[in-house]
């Protein structure tokens, strides 16, 4: 939503840049068709993180309470951003895959629609 200022030429400084994060980037994740989890999850992660790394360290932590999540066979999984669908290379590191601050990525598991179906 945007916002007036109500003083014509005001300019508030963003608190949200990469500068402010110590070499970490913000990353948006979302599970499609698992409503347990209703929004993207925001975590900040170095841009230098292989994406393996993401999927076996990070992904267990977010979504790992999920009765769904054991049953991923990560083979069969589709990536996309705003700019699409990707296949991530495990050993490539976010940045190589063009992730950058604030960037959301969302993940969709054939055969595993929310739990009991519920997505």
């Amino acid at each position: 939503m945007p916002v007036k200022a109500i003083k014509p030429g005001y300019h508030g400084e963003y608190k949200d840049g990469v500068e402010n994060f110590h070499g970490q980037q913000l990353l948006n994740i979302s599970w499609d068709k698992h409503i347990m989890f209703g929004f993207p999850v925001c975590i900040p992660v170095p841009p230098q993180l292989p994406f393996g790394a993401l999927i076996e360290k990070v992904l267990p932590g977010i979504y790992g309470a999920h009765p769904d999540f054991a049953k991923i066979d990560w083979s069969t999984v589709q990536w996309s951003t705003a700019k699409g669908a990707f296949v991530p290379e495990p050993e490539r590191s976010l940045a190589e895959h063009g992730l950058r601050h604030k960037e959301q990525i969302r993940f969709r598991t054939p055969g595993l629609d929310g739990h009991n179906g519920a997505g």
